[in-house]
């Protein structure tokens, strides 16, 4: 037999074996890839997303006001837990909402700007993006011609500030569920000690949540990869042992629980109880609590990664877990009010109370993650105060941590468990929350629907209408304790929404005056040619909010300095309503009229990591693509001029470089109105305290000047 590496390949190894196997095609290495990445990602998602629906069952029982309830009564709101957590979970959120993402990312917010971007319906000038620029085109498909609902909204001013108080208080309301979902549930896991020692009192159960909690939100710095490394294998340990306890409490206590998914027993429940049954919705709904952080968390995962695990283990835990619990209710009517710690079989007792305190703190994050989520998002789009945001992973820009934030929230956390008599009136409280956020999302889904996706109105009926008589009657009935501990998020709400709302106000007057008071390429030229004004050496970054003109304060400059460098770029730092920006598209540059200057926009995407690492790494990026751009350039005739030009870039830059940022600052005179002095007032004391811009972008402290503007009101 002729020997060679080409025959032994295709005889395969000595001896008789089986032939060598051919490498799998490069498609089929993808795929298993990415089943591996999803199923991993799956597996993280347990630690950060689904801690606050999968611990729901501390306390949706002690939450509820049953009084002398019956064996009928537990069918029936078993039936109204399941019926819930399969249609908002699975339906809404799982099959419809996740789909609703803008660029990976999701939330109210990136519903508002897939909207926008859909839509003229944007309300700051600063901040609309219109259909003609090509950016938009490229990362979104933009419908050729608008929905009839997209053109109402774009001639209604009414309309489009509805829809944006809509996605602020959408955001308002998950900032207090961050706030009430660490709360409540260190709070009713810390609580099965007073089982065993009915010596521990309340006041001590309160100080060991807090100081939980503490160290919970000192781990957040760290990042959120770090924190579900650590805390998804204690969320897996608290996913697979619940429900099998459920089964055996279903085996022990009530096999036939099952015949409760069906309706009927709901019918029966309300027709039975009426006006309490109604007001037992308000409990009820805790089961589902957490839901909302799937879609605020998107951009921290993945779609796949989410559905998955919530399929294949958060949906059959809770469904087998509330039926367990269901089950030794019924044989013990009266234990609800320790509903989750009595149907624990007392062998197993101590190891599940170490399980559910740990589960507990895990399910305190994934809000968290969420609200650092949400504020980034609104930060970038400018309607919140600047607060520092770090970015704690190189490969996922979506997961984001804010220091001013963490710690407000800690401090409110510790503030509800110190100050609230109980669990009870924290899910009070709790309930409010839930379902507001899901019921704007349900009108912003219907609206995606029908304005971006063309759904048939058949179908936006047949989603729009069960969901909102479902997530209606659950509003009317947490409405009413709002004197009980509801009043708590709408008081965090409305202080939130205040603060945006003036900021967005401020905002609104600044670019008004900016526009009103521009100044034009001529005049910038007339300014120039005055004898007293001199072109100093150096490269001079000046930064404005407006693209369509200059900023009113270089006239002020000018008129004060008596200078302008020889290369001066106006730097305007635009946020469109995308996710993420693509890195060619990043900085555009164009020369305006006078020798020497010229107009860059550096793009970002609500999602991009804005900082940089350095304020050279701005300079060499901007100065790089200026050069590209003045050989590029069609209106030099000359080559020697072209090099002239960059000649001029280099010496400039070489001389020195100076990052100039104007800070205009309102003058509130006695003349204004009340309204204004109100407004304008608060606003300056939120300038005053938020950071700065140019710190983001890592410019070095020595390169920096302040030219400060007063505005008169």
């Amino acid at each position: 037999m002729p020997t060679g590496p080409h025959m032994d390949l295709e005889a395969g190894p000595r001896g008789g074996g089986p032939a060598t196997t051919p490498p799998p095609p490069a498609g089929r290495e993808t795929d298993v890839g990415n089943v591996r990445k999803n199923l991993f990602l799956a597996y993280k998602t347990l630690g950060v997303v689904f801690g606050g629906l999968v611990t729901s069952p501390l306390y949706v029982y002690p939450s509820m006001n049953l009084s002398s309830p019956t064996e009928a009564d537990y069918l029936g709101i078993y039936s109204i837990m399941f019926w819930t957590l399969t249609l908002i979970g699975v339906v809404k959120y799982v099959c419809i909402a996740l789909s609703a993402d803008d660029h990976g990312e999701g939330g109210t917010f990136a519903m508002y700007s897939l909207l926008c971007r859909h839509a003229d319906i944007g309300i700051l000038p600063s901040k609309r993006v219109y259909s003609e620029d090509p950016l938009l085109h490229d990362q979104s498909t933009v419908a050729r011609k608008p929905s009839k609902l997209g053109k109402f909204f774009e001639r209604s001013i009414t309309a489009r500030r509805v829809l944006l108080f809509m996605a602020i208080l959408g955001m308002c309301m998950l900032i207090g569920d961050g706030i009430l979902t660490p709360a409540i549930s260190v709070l009713s896991a810390i609580d099965g000690l007073r089982g065993p020692f009915p010596s521990v009192s309340k006041p001590v159960v309160d100080v060991l949540s807090a100081a939980i909690l503490i160290g919970l939100f000192l781990l957040q710095k760290y990042g959120t990869s770090k924190v579900s490394f650590l805390f998804s294998p204690i969320m897996a340990a608290w996913t697979f042992t619940t429900p099998i306890i459920g089964i055996y409490s279903i085996f022990h206590y009530y096999p036939g629980i099952f015949k409760a998914i069906s309706p009927h027993y709901i019918v029966h429940f309300f027709l039975r109880n009426k006006r309490q049954g109604w007001q037992l919705l308000g409990g009820t709904v805790l089961c589902i609590t957490g839901a909302e952080a799937m879609f605020a968390d998107l951009g921290h995962f993945s779609k796949k990664a989410i559905q998955i695990a919530f399929l294949s283990s958060i949906y059959p835990s809770l469904v087998l877990t509330y039926a367990g619990q269901t089950a030794y209710l019924i044989n013990n009517l009266n234990d609800f009010s320790d509903g989750f710690y009595k149907f624990v079989p007392r062998p197993v007792y101590w190891p599940m109370f170490v399980i559910a305190t740990l589960a507990a703190i895990v399910a305190s994050q994934s809000l968290i993650s969420a609200t650092f989520s949400v504020i980034k998002q609104s930060v970038v789009l400018d309607y919140f105060p600047r607060v520092k945001v770090v970015h704690t992973s190189q490969q996922k820009e979506g997961e984001v941590y804010s220091p001013e934030i963490n710690y407000i929230l800690m401090v409110l956390c510790v503030g509800v468990i110190l100050g609230f008599g109980g669990g009870k009136e924290i899910g009070n409280a709790f309930g409010v929350v839930v379902i507001m956020v899901m019921l704007i999302t349900t009108i912003m889904l219907t609206l995606v629907m029908i304005i971006i996706w063309r759904t048939p109105h058949a179908l936006v009926g047949l989603y729009f209408v069960p969901f909102v008589i479902m997530e209606g009657s659950y509003v009317s009935a947490v409405f009413t304790k709002i004197p009980e501990g509801g009043w708590l998020p709408f008081a965090v709400s409305m202080i939130l929404a205040l603060i945006m709302f003036v900021w967005y106000y401020g905002r609104q007057r600044k670019t008004e005056y900016e526009m009103a008071n521009k100044v034009t390429l001529e005049r910038l030229s007339e300014l120039l040619e005055m004898p007293e004004v001199q072109r100093v050496p150096g490269l001079c970054f000046f930064y404005s909010n407006i693209q369509d003109g200059l900023t009113p304060i270089l006239s002020h400059y000018i008129k004060n300095m008596s200078s302008l460098h020889t290369v001066t770029i106006f730097v305007t730092l635009r946020y469109l309503l995308v996710s993420k920006v693509d890195q060619q598209e990043r900085i555009r540059i164009k020369r305006l009229g006078p020798n020497g200057v010229y107009q860059c926009t550096v793009q970002y995407g609500y999602a991009d990591n804005l900082s940089l690492q350095g304020g050279d790494d701005l300079v060499a990026q901007v100065t790089r693509c200026l050069q590209r751009h003045i050989k590029t350039s069609t209106d030099r005739q000359s080559p020697a001029s072209i090099e002239e030009e960059i000649a001029q870039v280099e010496a400039a830059r070489s001389a020195g470089v100076v990052h100039v940022r104007g800070k205009m600052r309102f003058y509130v005179g006695s003349d204004a109105g009340c309204f204004d002095k109100v407004m304008l007032r608060f606003y300056e004391f939120l300038h005053g305290i938020c950071r700065s811009a140019l710190p983001a972008l890592g410019m070095p402290l020595q390169q920096r000047v302040e030219i400060g503007m007063l505005y008169k009101v």
